[in-house]
């Protein structure tokens, strides 16, 4: 028979096991989330709240997905929910936390040696909303996989998968944030994979994945779509901006047909105009085409496909380099000094050398094209926002609109500028499908950069359903 007080003390294990595992389980997500008040490099408190962390996603959570996480300055508990996909494939969440849409900037001026120094962006996104910037796909920032099984090779479809699995991770952690609205948005490279996830994570609801994701629509800027949309823009684009000649680009025309991006090896008339367009651009920079081409920054003349890397970084920059391309040095220097790590709670041992775009990654594109999700995504009554630099020829304006018509949706308010403190910011055109499509002008590739300001005022008054 068994002892009263070993009875007793089975009961006792067996009335208090949910609670340690509770505990426990609360734990351990408290460990892969922090909140942090202060930055090395940054005068004072933060003016803003900060959290870092980890999900991991994967079958045995073998991708740990690093995130930060700035909660709106204005009305966290009401304002929208932004998942902020930097693209690349490969560039790291800090490019959109510290170059574009966040909260912080890095003061430009000569690295001396010491820490590089943080200031607070004016023109930030998280005025009226709270932003998760996510470092995806895995291998991307401080992210990183706890096995080398190649099952988890990167890629578009994989990203994709693991994009929705940490947002609904994310939400169960966060249920403060379940009924906010939420919208999924990035730049560049993201134009592929981010309405597959918005798709995704749409089908989702409806089949009752939990949590429900209270998903209200995206926004993109200058997104690469494929399917001939961007590569086919790019020499019309480059003869309006009269960067080739009016005899190149009739030559161009007739010889490849209209279709620069797979050209029969036997047709040489268009290779060798191929060839002269090429050299007529050697020395633009493609992201900016009114910038310097810099060093460390630029790409090769031949790599002017939307797919292929963009603004590598490098050791040092040459003193043509525009300030914001310089900015990308002192990033480096900043995220892998040991003092802003251990500020940030990345885990040791899991990232050497910090890479604002890895390149490096293997990664494997297997979406061809988005165009087929931004047809379901319009077919199912999401808001969107599309715009462009208008100064970008990686992925040109010319081309985004192609797509954009190839929807077929009727015109609600045609073209037209919009206009921030006074003067033409660019021109925008809003479609029956819920779709606003907007110009930035003078703006780069990754507008927010260079248009700070007037890329803050268009997502405000987007996100609060005005009129741009």
């Amino acid at each position: 028979m068994e002892k009263p007080n070993s009875l007793c003390h089975l009961l006792l294990i067996i009335v208090l096991l949910p609670l340690w595992l509770s505990l426990a389980a609360a734990a351990a997500a408290a460990a892969s989330e922090s909140t942090i008040n202060y930055l090395p490099g940054f005068d004072g408190p933060l003016p803003f709240e900060l959290e870092t962390g980890y999900i991991g996603v994967g079958e045995a959570e073998e991708v740990q997905l690093f995130y930060y996480f700035v909660k709106s300055e204005r009305n966290p508990e009401q304002d929208p929910l932004l998942l902020w996909l930097t693209g690349g494939p490969g560039c790291s969440a800090l490019s959109g936390l510290a170059f574009e849409i966040g909260p912080l900037r890095f003061q430009v001026a000569e690295y001396n040696g010491s820490l590089p120094t943080l200031v607070y962006n004016p023109d930030s996104w998280t005025k009226v909303s709270s932003i998760i910037f996510v470092d995806s796909p895995v291998g991307t920032g401080f992210s990183y996989a706890t096995t080398n099984s190649s099952a988890i090779r990167p890629s578009d479809i994989v990203q994709v998968s693991h994009a929705e699995e940490f947002l609904r991770k994310w939400l169960r952690k966060h249920s403060g944030f379940l009924w906010n609205p939420l919208y999924i948005a990035g730049d560049s490279y993201s134009g592929i994979t981010l309405p597959a996830i918005v798709q995704r994570l749409s089908i989702g609801n409806e089949n009752g994945v939990q949590p429900f994701v209270n998903l209200k629509g995206y926004m993109i800027g200058n997104p690469v779509t494929g399917g001939g949309f961007d590569n086919n823009a790019q020499i019309p684009y480059a003869h309006g901006m009269a960067l080739i000649s009016d005899e190149l680009y009739q030559s161009l025309k007739e010889s490849c047909g209209g279709e620069y991006e797979r050209i029969e090896a036997t047709n040489l008339k268009c290779l060798s105009n191929l060839k002269a367009f090429r050299e007529c651009l050697s020395g633009i920079q493609p992201g900016s085409i009114l910038d310097p081409i810099c060093g460390f920054a630029s790409r090769k003349p031949m790599e002017i496909a939307a797919r292929r890397k963009f603004m590598q970084d490098k050791a040092q920059p040459d003193s043509s380099c525009s300030p914001q391309f310089y900015s990308y040095v002192l990033c480096k220097y900043w995220a892998d000094d040991v003092h802003v790590r251990k500020a940030l709670h990345v885990r040791e041992g899991t990232i050497d050398g910090w890479i604002r775009c890895n390149y490096g990654l293997g990664y494997v594109c297997d979406i061809p094209s988005s165009f087929k999700y931004h047809v379901y995504l319009s077919t199912n009554g999401y808001r969107s926002l599309i715009y462009s630099g208008d100064h970008d020829i990686v992925v040109p304006f010319l081309g985004t609109q192609t797509w954009i018509r190839a929807l077929n949706y009727s015109i609600v308010e045609d073209w037209r500028s919009w206009h921030v403190q006074g003067q033409v910011a660019g021109y925008t055109r809003t479609y029956s499908n819920g779709m606003t499509y907007a110009t930035v002008k003078g703006g780069m590739h990754t507008a927010p950069e260079n248009r700070p300001r007037e890329c803050c005022a268009m997502f405000v008054r987007w996100i609060n359903n005005d009129p741009l």
